[in-house]
């Protein structure tokens, strides 16, 4: 029996590659952040640190509205992110209940489209999957902020910074927040790389170098930024 690959009746051996690429570059570059040997040494392991500083900080304040700003902040970026994820996704869904008249209308465009009306179409709800998964990982991190926020509450009084149940409160909050702030960049993670599958509209080539320049970028800003320094110093 011969083995007859799916995708090739839709995509050419370019598109193929293209898919890998991103599929590899992606998981390459996640699992850098978060396992590689320089893990501790990113934007977002410094601010993990600054977690602990700043509920080390709060432990010692009596009124803690400051506190409870911060997290309040923290909840309104993540569900700002949320939404948009789902709006992204209705998008997608809209324009392949339409995916005639859109194909028809890229094709005039001067950079056109590659590929056919059903490339389109796999296009189109690949990049929805995308978003799926970017809304997960921002509705889980909202989740986890809604809990730390009850964690931070919890935190005895600053009369009480030196005992050992003060310690083990704030050990619970800041594994909550550190954990929340990891399902956040996950999604915006995912955000970043969703314009890099946005290239694939253009071609396989687009897509491939979209996708090594968004990995570089987000490369750069982890391990090489201004920001970085910054934080460092």
């Amino acid at each position: 029996m011969t083995f007859t690959n799916p995708f090739s009746l839709f995509l050419t051996p370019l598109d193929q590659i293209a898919i890998v690429w991103f599929l590899l570059l992606s998981f390459i570059y996640s699992w850098w952040l978060e396992h590689g040997p320089l893990r501790k040494q990113s934007l977002s392991a410094y601010m993990n640190d600054q977690r602990e500083n700043w509920l080390r900080e709060a432990l010692k304040r009596d009124i803690r509205i400051v506190d409870a700003t911060i997290v309040t902040g923290l909840q309104n970026g993540t569900a700002f992110f949320a939404s948009a994820s789902l709006l992204a996704i209705g998008g997608c869904l809209g324009l392949l209940r339409a995916s005639n008249e859109i194909f028809t209308a890229l094709k005039d465009l001067p950079i056109g489209i590659s590929g056919d009306l059903h490339q389109l179409e796999m296009k189109l709800f690949g990049l929805a999957l995308i978003f799926a998964y970017a809304f997960f990982k921002f509705g889980w991190s909202f989740r986890l902020l809604n809990y730390n926020a009850i964690l931070v509450g919890a935190i005895p009084p600053c009369k009480e910074a030196d005992t050992e149940e003060a310690e083990k409160a704030l050990q619970r909050a800041l594994a909550m927040s550190q954990n929340a702030g990891k399902h956040f960049n996950r999604g915006l993670r995912t955000f970043f790389f969703a314009l890099g599958f946005i290239g694939w509209f253009i071609g396989p080539l687009y897509f491939m170098v979209a996708t090594t320049w968004i990995t570089l970028v987000l490369y750069r800003r982890q391990f090489y930024s201004s920001s970085l320094r910054g934080i460092e110093t």
